[in-house]
């Protein structure tokens, strides 16, 4: 019978986790009954403003750009840390442990925050949003590959030492083809989501189509700021599935 107490008792939980949450963020759907107002301002969002498409453009390489470095020094950066966050690659139990414990770190501190440290300290632009968006996905991927390493056949690793190939070099050529697929895709996703990420770390000053965004909606420009949101939605629509046909291709 699919009815079990536990069950029951599990219902009844997310009932009323939902219940205080609800009340805790003012959960009212009465709310919508101004959505009148949500369609005059919408409203001023036409005609859009074709004026500055070339600078916009312009912001969107930028974004590209930012999140790209940002994924791929992450990568690069935290492959060979992995190996060590690795249960069965580590060179020792509490380096390890360490490791484990850093990235969890590195991983917990969100993007804008690290953004709005190194903005005080690199100044404005897109640079303070490439090394925030790097250090968040050195923590995020040396979780995912460590995983993926542990997950890995270790037959080839074995069999390479048994003909005398160090550790280091049975570690890395054994397992590094058989996760290498798993990795790209990982990779295409973190890019996407730094794409997202470029567009808030935009908000505070970090350079890109977001910074555009945010200036031309405090400025009331919402002919301009249609435009940029159409943009956005464009290229975000673009980097999902082309990093959806690039994954079909090596999986």
């Amino acid at each position: 019978m699919w009815f079990k107490k536990s069950n029951f008792i599990t219902f009844i939980i997310i009932l009323i986790l939902i219940y205080f949450s609800m009340r805790i963020t003012e959960f009212d759907l009465s709310k919508f009954r101004d959505f009148r107002n949500m369609i005059d301002f919408l409203s001023q969002w036409w005609p859009m403003d074709f004026s500055q498409l070339p600078g916009m453009v312009e912001d969107t390489f930028e974004t590209l750009a930012m999140a790209f470095l940002g994924s791929v020094f992450g990568l690069l950066i935290a492959l060979p840390i992995s190996f060590i966050a690795a249960r069965n690659t580590a060179p020792s139990k509490s380096l390890f442990h360490f490791t484990r414990v850093a990235l969890s770190f590195v991983r917990s501190i969100p993007e804008i925050v690290i953004g709005l440290i190194l903005l005080t300290t690199l100044g404005l632009g897109p640079f303070p949003a490439v090394i925030a968006i790097m250090i968040h996905n050195v923590g995020v991927f040396g979780k995912l590959v460590s995983e993926l390493i542990e997950a890995a056949d270790p037959g080839p690793q074995e069999a390479m030492r048994a003909v005398g190939a160090k550790k280091w070099l049975a570690n890395l050529f054994s397992i590094l083809p058989q996760i290498w697929p798993n990795v790209l895709s990982q990779f295409f996703y973190r890019f996407e989501v730094a794409i997202r990420t470029s567009l808030i770390l935009g908000f505070i000053g970090g350079g890109g189509i977001g910074q555009r965004l945010f200036n031309d909606f405090k400025t009331f420009q919402y002919s301009a700021v249609s435009l940029d949101v159409l943009i956005i939605m464009i290229m975000v629509i673009a980097i999902d599935f082309l990093a959806s046909t690039i994954r079909n291709r090596v999986i």
